[in-house]
């Protein structure tokens, strides 16, 4: 079997992560725009035919992009669109979650090629650093010797502090804060011989957003993301804003209310654990809402009320959101099934429309293209943009 081929991760190569910035544009407007004729590409970001023409060649030569059929014009002889390589370059991300942990192979187009996952009550140092050891293997078997060479990186998309989170999730807070020691760069680099790149799990979500859901069709917006613990992310420019510390968008402490009138954040409001807490209230078991194929049906009873609650939870927070930054968009997204989203986006469509905005240019609410799957392809999607592509592709 392929996981069973012995792999030294100590040893894996990879390309080199320093691009010069004119590789990078050209890259970031293939990456953009599709397949192009080298001659577009130059008239497009102003640089000379003879220079997109080398770096374009130099490119091909590394396996990083590909060659189309010839185009025949009106005049002159015919152009050749040129296109990433989708084996060109590969990436893998780690999301780790409060009750799941995933780990996905990427490849240049942004497809992912693998995937696996695995749940637990909470999660501990030990556990997912094993199956991200036995899922790396997995993935550098279903390689071949070139590619595994053209793998870049690692992504890592974990909860901001992961080790204060232990009341919420009930973990024993001692044993938990065993997270407190992690170096997630340093550690899982000399574990695994791959650049590491760290970025907070709803940053990563809004990351994937940005670049492989419906964010491109945006340059400025708040993006939300509904998970045990609802987070988000911000764009500013066409570019995912995390901020000096990392956490640009984590709207979860904005000031809430329960649906009784009583003030809390966010976070408390509008977390995918209330539901959880229901469900169990009711005599019911919450795993089923991360067992796939997912299918939230048996919890009709719990999650109707929920889905009014938190939908109008964010509706009101967006005034918060948007009077800081005036975002013409906002785009709602989270670990549930599609159906349970657009609920959400309905009722923060509602909610906005009945709470004070003066003073406000109240934002398109929007649903998010990608779900659940999100901070896993955002952690992949990360070494990629960061190695190759200028910042905003």
């Amino acid at each position: 079997m392929a996981q069973d081929i012995d792999i030294d991760l100590g040893r894996a190569a990879t390309q080199s992560g320093v691009r010069d910035h004119n590789e990078r544009l050209l890259l970031s407007a293939i990456n953009r725009m599709g397949t192009i004729p080298g001659s577009q590409l130059a008239r497009r970001l102003g640089l000379s035919a003879q220079t997109v023409s080398v770096i374009l060649r130099s490119l091909e030569g590394e396996g990083l992009l590909t060659r189309g059929q010839p185009q025949k014009g009106r005049v002159g002889k015919p152009s050749v669109p040129i296109g990433l390589a989708p084996d060109g370059v590969f990436s893998i991300g780690l999301k780790i979650g409060r009750r799941s942990a995933d780990l996905a192979l990427m490849d240049f187009h942004g497809v992912i090629r693998d995937q696996t996952q695995i749940h637990f009550r909470y999660p501990m140092p030990d556990a997912v650093f094993a199956f991200l050891d036995s899922g790396l293997k997995r993935f550098l078997a279903l390689l071949t010797p070139t590619q595994r060479q053209r793998v870049c990186g690692i992504g890592i998309a974990a909860p901001f502090e992961v080790w204060k989170w232990s009341d919420a999730i009930g973990a024993p807070a001692q044993e938990f804060a065993a997270w407190r020691d992690v170096d997630f760069a340093q550690d899982v680099s000399q574990r695994t011989g791959f650049p590491v790149t760290v970025l907070n799990d709803a940053t990563a979500a809004c990351m994937a957003e940005n670049a492989l859901g419906e964010g491109p069709g945006l340059r400025d917006y708040a993006y939300i993301f509904v998970g045990s613990f609802v987070g988000g992310g911000v764009v500013l420019g066409g570019s995912v804003f995390d901020g000096p510390h990392g956490n640009a968008g984590g709207f979860g402490p904005i000031a809430s209310q329960r649906p009784d009138g009583t003030p809390a954040p966010l976070l408390d409001t509008a977390s995918l654990y209330l539901l959880e807490d229901a469900i169990s209230a009711d005599g019911g078991d919450p795993a089923g809402l991360w067992t796939e194929p997912r299918d939230w049906s048996p919890f009709a009873q719990q999650i109707d009320p929920w889905v009014r609650n938190t939908g109008a939870a964010i509706g009101k927070a967006l005034v918060s959101v948007c009077a800081v930054i005036d975002f013409p968009a906002v785009i709602i997204d989270g670990a549930v099934p599609p159906d349970i989203r657009t609920g959400l986006v309905e009722v923060a469509r509602a909610t906005l429309q009945g709470v004070d905005t003066r003073g406000l240019v109240v934002p398109d609410i929007r649903a998010g293209r990608i779900g659940e799957n999100a901070r896993a392809m955002g952690a992949a999607y990360a070494p990629i943009a960061e190695r190759y592509f200028v910042s905003g592709s």
